[in-house]
């Protein structure tokens, strides 16, 4: 059989720590397959060059046969070209303290520039996951500044989001984290997040009836999984990099095959209303995914509770939206 022809995969922010995880698990085929040959697009600023040279170092002395080339640049025109997946990762950090929003005016200037890149210089089909925080409305903005390309190849990741709830649930209940399953994170990448175990199920049970405990789902699992980033910000000193490198890698993965049969995901994506929620948003649904296109999940019964949730996190996404067009527009 005849190899296959590589995929051209941009990481940016590639000198930073959560790309350091993110490289290796991309260059391993635990994303796009243990067949699929690569060549790593790697973009950071000027100033962080030298250190991007001893990353591909390393990348080289790893020896990874999967990796045909390594293209280390500054430049977006030639991070983005002809790409066929897109982590964007690079962004000002969030600090202890700092809310997203602090990050908005900064960072929506770096998406604009790249959205910009990605148009003229990406292919067409290229899939985009912003990690960058503010990642929903990073993700819009980029999309924005590239009508050339479907609005449905931008997502933003609520991966870790997901995942740190699935962690809680799993540690509740006593069991792996293989059996929870059909947890969702509903809205933005922020403190206004939605972890929702309302259709959630535990060795194929109930979560709701496995766990039995109200006051713990509503006043413990939601603000903790809410409030993970900022917990590991004040243990680390620094923001999360292994989880997020894993989450990243998790939702590019399914996203370029499909979501488990008896599961879905959680993909911050173009709000068509569903569920009440503000059309135009980047907003985080439960998803599946079949042949590299994603559905969101309809029909899911939602409490008074959860529409009030809903409720609460779009509009912090139509603030940020208004406040990011109006620095990109200035």
């Amino acid at each position: 059989m005849s190899e296959k022809s590589p995929l051209r995969v941009a990481v940016t922010g590639a000198a930073g720590q959560i790309a350091y995880s993110l490289l290796y698990q991309i260059s391993s085929g635990y994303v796009f397959g243990a067949d699929q040959p690569l060549i790593l697009h790697l973009l950071d600023i000027t100033p962080m060059m030298g250190v991007l040279n001893g990353v591909v170092m390393e990348i080289q002395d790893c020896a990874l046969p999967l990796v045909r080339d390594v293209v280390a640049t500054d430049d977006p025109a030639v991070a983005f070209k002809d790409i066929d997946a897109a982590f964007l990762v690079g962004a000002m950090p969030r600090k202890e303290g700092m809310e997203r929003k602090d990050l908005l005016a900064a960072n929506v200037r770096i998406f604009k520039v790249q959205g910009q890149a990605l148009d003229v210089h990406a292919k067409k089909s290229v899939k985009v996951l912003v990690v960058g925080n503010p990642a929903n409305t990073n993700a819009l903005i980029c999309s924005h500044f590239a009508p050339s390309i479907p609005k449905e190849n931008f997502s933003a990741m609520t991966r870790l989001d997901q995942n740190r709830a699935k962690a809680q649930l799993a540690v509740k209940a006593g069991c792996d984290i293989a059996d929870v399953k059909k947890v969702t994170i509903w809205g933005n990448h922020s403190s206004t997040q939605f972890p929702d175990m309302a259709q959630a199920v535990i060795k194929g049970q109930a979560a709701v009836g496995v766990i039995k405990d109200e006051a713990w789902m509503k006043d413990v699992f939601v603000p903790t999984v809410q409030k993970r980033g900022a917990a590991v910000i004040a243990a680390r000193k620094l923001s999360s990099a292994m989880s997020a490198a894993k989450a990243a890698s998790d939702h590019m993965k399914n996203w370029f095959s499909c979501s488990p049969a008896d599961d879905w995901v959680s993909m911050g994506v173009f709000s068509d209303g569903s569920y009440d929620t503000p059309a135009g948003v980047m907003f985080s649904f439960p998803v599946t995914i079949e042949n590299g296109k994603w559905a969101i999940v309809k029909g899911l019964e939602m409490s008074a509770f959860a529409k009030e949730k809903l409720a609460l996190t779009g509009k912090e996404l139509c603030e940020e939206r208004d406040e990011a067009m109006a620095v990109c527009l200035a």
